[in-house]
């Protein structure tokens, strides 16, 4: 069986070689293969069959169907219509359905009416397209494919439009498919919901043109019914509802306006007010746009007549100037007359509260001070003073700053220029330090005077210590430059050293603030030779003989100092320190190793 296999297709492959060598008598060997005309839609590919089938490949023959029938491809790629949602379309090859090579009045679909699923499509029947007795015919006209079928409810019903069009197409929005008299219409879902009587209303009575240019305003119906005669404008709904007629008024003045109706504004008439076109000419709100003739006063005291008046009437007014304005009336100013404020003929407007605006001209510090005359002065005379320099500034006076007068320090505009608080500011001609202390008085002096300036001498340079605690200043200050004076001992006490600068002058390497006499200095510890032996009687001035400069030293090596004593005459060389220890000139200790002695 394989051997016959292998054969079959050995004589398969030179058959198709031979055929495609010979094209023309390929087709012809085609067309006496072929198993029938093609149906009137293919005629044109009768002579090829290259575009529906493939040589040795059946499956190929689904895609080349696809190919040439996009919108049927677009379907299925899309799962929509039927070849796209029919489970016995999905996957399956064409033929399954479509036939061909039947002759050219074959039918090319087989399709079985009476049993086709048509909720696979995309418009499922329902309702009163579901019912018997209803033709494919009727939707599916003769000549059109059936996809081509319309899905608009207009494209087969516009001849049933009682409307004539004048609701737009689209008929499912108030029809159902039971039928046309089944209205599923909602108004509340248009921009206009019946309420009232509306609801009661035939649609005709609105609807007189049409549906869809119907206008919402209450006076394109209701013209006729104003007895406003337009005065008081088109929005009828202002002041109307829907549901008990034109007599039931839901207009409140004092909710629905922002001017309140009350007292004698209550029982007035709406055209007593109103007297023009209602929104048009919008009322003023100020008591003056209506008793402008009623003021008594002539416009000298404003427009705000509330502030005075009630809508109770223009008698028994009570005005209480602390609660009703800015400016509460205390002291001399409760007394005062109004129109010693409010003049008669003075400028209509706000008047100023400022103090200097009225008494100017009592300003005894003629404008040096400024305008904030009530920054120290009361309301009850000029002479009670108020301001209180402790508490109503950062620098609280004391000492004999209390007792100073304002312009002492206060010379120029009060709050133009900016006072300073440094002690110099004022009392630099007063400085007998020249300066050199710097600006803060305060840090020796106090308030009280300059004399007796509890000066603590461990905050400076230089802490007393020991002796120096009683000496009195001037012993070392002897002017009031006080940072010119030295602080190395050699500065005060030169003349004391009795060592005559032989050991320098940093006097605190031996000596100590509280005594001369007491002092101490341990040469093993502090240099780099340790006395021993007669060292340590001899005096500080044996070895260093001559005036130090600068840095305290003297030789190390022994026969700077005693070469004098030296009994071999220079016969044994300079290193004393081989033989002799430094305890005495007789002790010998032959052998002995020592460094080399700087000379």
């Amino acid at each position: 069986m394989r051997a016959i296999a292998r054969a079959a297709a050995r004589a398969g492959a030179v058959l198709a070689l031979a055929l495609s060598a010979f094209a023309p008598r390929a087709q012809l060997l085609d067309s006496l293969v072929m198993p029938g005309k093609l149906a009137e839609a293919h005629a044109k590919l009768e002579s090829q069959c290259e575009s529906c089938h493939k040589r040795f490949d059946k499956g190929a023959q689904r895609r080349l169907c696809l190919d040439c029938h996009k919108d049927v491809a677009a379907d299925v790629t899309a799962g929509r219509g039927y070849h796209g949602r029919a489970p016995e379309a999905k996957g399956k090859d064409c033929r399954t359905c479509h036939t061909d090579h039947k002759g050219r009045e074959a039918k090319m679909v087989r399709l079985d009416e009476a049993h086709f699923d048509h909720a696979q499509t995309d418009f499922p029947l329902r309702e009163g397209h579901a019912k018997p007795g209803i033709e494919c015919k009727s939707c599916h006209v003769a000549g059109k494919r059936h996809r081509e079928a319309p899905g608009e409810c207009v494209a087969c019903h516009r001849k049933d439009d009682a409307h004539k069009g004048g609701l737009g197409t689209k008929c499912a929005e108030c029809h159902t498919e039971k039928g046309w008299k089944a209205v599923a219409f909602d108004h509340a879902r248009t921009r206009f919901a019946l309420a009232g009587k509306h609801a009661q209303a035939k649609c005709a009575a609105c609807h007189e043109k049409g549906y869809k240019d119907t206008a919402r305003e209450c006076v394109a119906c209701h013209r006729k019914d104003d007895a406003h005669k337009g005065s008081f404008g088109p929005k009828c709904e202002s002041c109307h509802g829907v549901e008990g007629g034109w007599k039931q008024l839901r207009f409140d003045h004092d909710r629905d306006t922002r001017f309140p109706l009350r007292a004698k504004h209550k029982a007035a008439r709406c055209d007593s007010c109103h007297k023009g076109g209602l929104f048009k000419e919008p009322l003023p709100r100020g008591c003056i746009g209506c008793h402008k003739a009623d003021d008594a006063h002539k416009g000298t005291l404003g427009e705000d007549c509330a502030k005075c008046h009630d809508e109770r009437g223009w008698k028994g007014a009570k005005f209480d100037h602390d609660r009703d304005t800015h400016f509460p009336l205390r002291g001399k100013h409760k007394a005062a007359k109004c129109e010693s404020c409010h003049k008669p003929g003075a400028p209509r407007g706000k008047l100023p509260t400022a103090c200097f605006a009225c008494h100017e001209e009592q300003d005894a510090h003629a404008g040096l001070y400024g305008e904030k005359c009530e920054k120290c002065h009361g309301d009850a005379d000029w002479k009670e003073i108020r301001f209180d320099h402790d508490r109503d500034t950062k620098y609280p006076l004391t000492g004999r700053h209390r007792q100073a007068k304002c312009a002492s320090c206060h010379k120029g505009p009060l709050y133009q220029t900016r006072m300073k608080t440094e002690c110099a500011a004022c009392h630099g001609k007063d400085d007998p330090h020249k300066g050199q202390l710097g600006q803060r008085c305060d840090e020796c002096h106090k308030t009280e005077g300059w004399k007796g300036a509890p000066f603590d001498h461990a905050r400076a340079r230089f802490p007393l210590l020991g002796s120096h605690l009683k000496v009195p200043c001037k012993a070392c200050h002897l002017d009031t430059k006080y940072r010119e004076t030295p602080r190395e001992c050699a500065g005060c006490h030169d003349k004391d050293d009795v060592h005559e600068q032989r050991l320098g002058k940093d006097c605190k390497s031996c000596h100590n603030a509280r005594s001369w006499a007491s002092w101490d200095f341990d040469h093993a510890r502090r240099t780099p030779y340790p006395l021993a032996g007669a060292h340590r009687k001899a005096k500080c001035v044996a070895c260093h003989a001559q005036p130090a400069k600068g840095k305290v030293t003297a030789p190390t090596a022994c026969y700077s100092c005693h070469r004098a004593d030296d009994t071999h005459g220079g016969a044994f060389g300079a290193q004393c320190e081989r033989c002799h220890g430094p305890e005495s000139w007789k002790a010998l200790r032959a052998g002995a190793r020592v460094a080399p002695a700087r000379q």
